[in-house]
């Protein structure tokens, strides 16, 4: 039966509660191998898995119920190793490194920024704040629309306003989030979204620094702002070593 892997904590780590379960149908009860100073939270890995709400939620909740009680370093959903052995060997192979992250990444969560723009809200403070291009605009409509030049020019203008806000919103965004996150990472990008960014940040500054997202709304209002969170540090989990010694243990995506 392979093994699949929700986190790691320390040894020293409260247990899930009896009862836990994660994925699967049915879901598989949680447990916990030990080694050494660490610990990995699994169950058995059901066949077929796939990334279904339900398992996806599973995975979340198992994660966050252990997170509760102190530092775990989250697996990507999909994670399964060979069996429990693997698992604990890679424990004993990467200790170093899940000791140093544990340690690093005590007492924070993670927030997940989207920042969209909302097109009309952004032509509107384009205009307002370039007369050249509100005056073209109007010689323009009193032209009966202008000539096909002007209208091409007016375009262009638009369009390079429109580039020169995006890179002003996103060093503001970017600016007054990362003052009150200990680190930031980028996203992956998304359809539509001019920022993209995941924030770690301490569970006693949180509110501080949702505090801050809601000036970035107050003082942009032409974006769309959605925050995620808070998450367990999947963005902070640096890589291990690039050559573990059994390459199988890893199963989809590793610490």
């Amino acid at each position: 039966m392979t093994t699949y892997v929700y986190g790691i904590t320390a040894a020293s780590h409260r247990a899930p509660p009896e009862g836990t379960v994660g994925v699967g149908d049915p879901a598989r009860p949680v447990r916990t191998l030990t080694e050494g100073e660490l610990a990995a939270v699994v169950s058995d890995a059901p066949e077929g898995l796939r990334p279904e709400r339900r398992d996806l939620l599973a995975h979340q909740n198992v994660l966050t119920e252990v997170g509760a009680t102190g530092c775990v370093l989250p697996m990507r959903f999909g994670s399964v190793a060979r069996d429990d052995d693997t698992v604990t060997d890679v424990l004993v192979q990467r200790a170093g490194h899940y000791q140093e992250r544990l340690r690093a990444l005590s007492g924070m969560v993670e927030y997940d920024v989207r920042a969209s723009p909302i097109e009309k809200a952004v032509l509107h403070r384009v205009m307002s704040q370039n007369a050249e291009i509100r005056d073209l605009a109007e010689a323009n409509r009193l032209a009966g629309g202008g000539s096909y030049e002007q209208k091409a020019r007016l375009g262009d203008m638009v369009v390079s306003a429109v580039r020169a806000q995006q890179v002003e919103d996103v060093a503001a965004v970017t600016r007054t989030l990362k003052a009150e996150a200990a680190a930031v990472s980028a996203g992956p990008e998304s359809t539509g979204s001019l920022v993209a960014m995941s924030f770690l940040v301490g569970r006693d500054t949180a509110q501080a620094f949702l505090a801050a997202v809601e000036d970035v709304r107050a003082n942009l209002p032409h974006l769309e702002v959605r925050v995620s969170g808070p998450l367990p540090p999947y963005s902070f989990v640096e890589p291990g070593p690039s050559e573990p010694a059994d390459r199988t243990a890893a199963g989809a995506e590793q610490p």
